[in-house]
């Protein structure tokens, strides 16, 4: 069969879209008024870097602080490359792919430890239902390659919900599918030369909309207890529910990707890692109905029985838009636990919240060790949200007296401009979320009456303005954010 050989260097250019000028003089110009140093940062404990002709990734490399993947070089060369024509592919926008894909991945699995495999989608539009990836593997998406999401639900089946969900998060029951799926998978590479897969996901939406949506909405990639993760330098567009979701996985990278939904899009989440650790998102941008980067572990009492946390996790440099959602989300479904996660470098406009803390009563698990800084906010309703009153759970036999636990939040050189609320700070009762620390905080634009919300929340304050509530100015912990 015809093998075709793609430019592997492609991917290394660097997602140019946001501007970070700006943003760098801006936050030296505060720290040197501040005369401050940042609160402690959390280094990763792992590398994110593949070992040129390696088949695959190579995670015992030192740590780059600057990027994951600042040393790519070329992608691990897969010994057997072949194109999706070779297995009856049609890129005419109209004829159905699904077989074509099955048969090509069917075939291409016999390689996985034979020097692993490559599938590259040639320029055309490719309509597919959902097909399953395979271990040591590249799906590679060349210049003007769109591979398209089937508009017929039965080519998105029906599965199994996630034990620590419990049952699908829209509807009881099984879910959906997604578009493009892999479970117990090792060292998959999902990238390409700026192509597109498009979800398609208006269908979806109405369904969701009209209220005749019967089963849970389908993600447009996921990715299940699997490791060695790399997703890059592709755009995606209109998934029906969450955009990328790495699920009980471990070693991931989504860098240089470019996501976009409608503003009004129901639940379209970016970037969604859940009962994950060692993640890393970095350089991409974001348009959604949903929250940017959403970090989860699990809903209520499934969650807390399966108790697989996501952890240490690092985003950064992500620029986007949500009208109604938050540039990054940490929850709601928080139940398995969150902890040593870094968000920074960050640029979100017009958007409902920048950052976001989102749990209740019933969820259970916990949230600490979470750094947030060097963020520019503009037009964001509510700049820095720690929110309770979720008040949505799997069924009734959730446990209202699993109460979350928040300690160790570092939230330092934020600006936000043309701001219409002060910082939101809603604990639940019972219960204190404490070591909040904000430092080099500045929120510009609101009202002259504007004032912080606090309730059930401790910590501290340096260098922030307006004033903040005084829940975080008078408990004995001056020395927190020093």
């Amino acid at each position: 069969m015809e093998s075709e050989k793609s430019n592997y260097g492609a991917i290394m250019v660097y997602f140019t879209k946001p501007s970070w000028a700006f943003l760098v003089l801006l936050f030296t110009v505060i720290a040197i008024l501040s005369l401050q140093i940042s609160p402690k940062a959390i280094i990763l404990p792992f590398p994110l870097f593949p070992v040129p002709g390696s088949s695959e990734l190579d995670f015992e490399s030192d740590f780059d602080p600057g990027s994951c993947v600042a040393t790519f070089g070329e992608l691990p060369e897969r010994k057997h490359v072949m194109s999706l024509k070779d297995f009856g592919g049609v890129g005419d926008g109209k004829t159905s792919n699904t077989a074509a894909f099955r048969k090509a991945l069917d075939y291409m699995q016999r390689f996985s430890e034979k020097g692993g495999a490559q599938l590259n989608v040639p320029q055309g539009k490719w309509l597919t239902g959902s097909f399953n990836l395979t271990s040591n593997f590249t799906l590679f998406l060349e210049q003007g390659a769109v591979i398209l999401g089937s508009q017929d639900p039965e080519e998105w089946p029906i599965v199994e919900p996630l034990p620590s969900y419990g049952r699908g998060r829209e509807r009881l029951g099984g879910r959906h599918i997604s578009l493009i799926h892999g479970d117990g998978l090792t060292n998959v590479v999902i990238t390409g030369n700026n192509g597109t897969i498009d979800g398609q996901g208006r269908i979806w939406w109405e369904l969701w909309w009209n209220r005749t949506l019967n089963h849970t909405r389908g993600h447009l990639v996921e990715l299940m207890n699997s490791r060695n993760i790399l997703i890059s330098n592709l755009t995606f567009r209109n998934s029906p529910f969450w955009t990328i979701h790495p699920v009980y996985c471990s070693n991931v990278v989504v860098k240089g990707m470019t996501i976009l939904a409608p503003l009004n899009a129901p639940n379209t989440d970016g970037i969604d890692p859940d009962s994950s650790t060692n993640v890393c998102i970095e350089d991409c941008y974001i348009e959604s109905g949903d929250d940017l980067v959403a970090i989860k572990s699990g809903w209520d009492q499934y969650g807390i029985k399966m108790a697989q946390p996501s952890s240490n996790i690092k985003v950064r440099r992500i620029s986007g838009t949500t009208p109604t959602c938050s540039g990054v989300g940490i929850g709601s479904e928080m139940s398995g636990g969150i902890f040593n996660v870094t968000i920074e470098n960050m640029h979100v406009w017009n958007s409902a919240a920048g950052v976001r803390i989102k749990t209740d009563k019933g969820r259970g698990g916990y949230i600490a060790n979470i750094t947030i800084r060097n963020i520019m906010m503009e037009r964001v309703k509510i700049p820095i949200r720690l929110s309770r009153g979720s008040n949505d759970h799997p069924d009734d036999r959730w446990d209202p007296k699993a109460i979350p636990k928040i300690r160790g939040i570092f939230i330092s050189n934020i600006v936000s401009l043309n701001s219409t609320k002060a910082p939101v700070l809603a604990g639940i009762r019972g219960t204190s979320f404490e070591g909040l620390c904000f430092k080099n905080v500045t929120l510009l634009g609101l009202s002259p009456n504007a004032a912080w919300h606090c309730e059930f929340v401790s910590g501290c304050t340096n260098a922030v303005f307006p004033l903040p509530c005084p829940h975080l100015q008078n408990n004995g912990s001056s020395t927190c954010c020093s």
